[in-house]
């Protein structure tokens, strides 16, 4: 058990306190702060254990496991606690989902053909908007309004960009091989 590896099982176990801020009235007015916190807090630990991982060559086959699906994890408990808070449309978070849902299976069949796909740019900007679109929505300040259904529009937009990328440099992945 090294350090990335201890890193993504400190955010899934972060994950339940996150909720616990963003749904139920635990301390009153600070809830909203606490929970923006820890939702950072476990953000920042999902880019530290992959650096360290790839820096000091600790790179497990259960963090390729675990650390995907933490980040899975922490971000559709996010989506899920903000429609329930009213912030974003359902619709919009069952697009975001999904698209979590075809890409893993996609790198699945990818994987069982030996076939290792990597993060894309379009991934990597569609997870950065779509950090920075939840912690704006946790806060839910009036004077960030429009700039959160920007960023939360540019985040859905990247959302589709980066599945129809996967699909579309990868479309091998999906023929048959004997």
């Amino acid at each position: 058990m090294n350090l990335p590896n201890k890193l993504t099982i400190l955010r899934i176990v972060m994950i339940p306190f996150f909720v616990l801020f963003m749904l139920l009235p635990v301390t009153g007015p600070s809830d909203k702060w606490i929970a923006l916190a820890l939702f950072i807090a476990a953000s920042l630990t999902d880019l530290l254990d992959g650096h360290i991982a790839r820096k000091y060559n600790l790179i497990t086959n259960f963090g390729k496991f675990m650390d995907p699906l933490a980040d899975k994890l922490l971000v559709c408990s996010a989506l899920i606690c903000l429609v329930e808070l009213g912030r974003i449309p359902s619709w919009m978070v069952i697009v975001i989902i999904a698209r979590e849902f075809i890409i893993s299976g996609f790198r699945l069949i990818a994987s069982d053909n030996g076939v290792v796909i990597a993060a894309s740019y379009w991934g990597k900007f569609k997870t950065t908007f779509q950090m920075v679109m939840i912690c704006l929505m946790i806060a839910d300040l009036e004077a960030l309004h429009l700039l959160t259904n920007i960023v939360m529009w540019i985040a859905l937009i990247l959302t589709v960009v980066s599945l129809l990328d996967y699909l579309i440099k990868n479309k091998e992945v999906m023929r048959e091989t004997k």
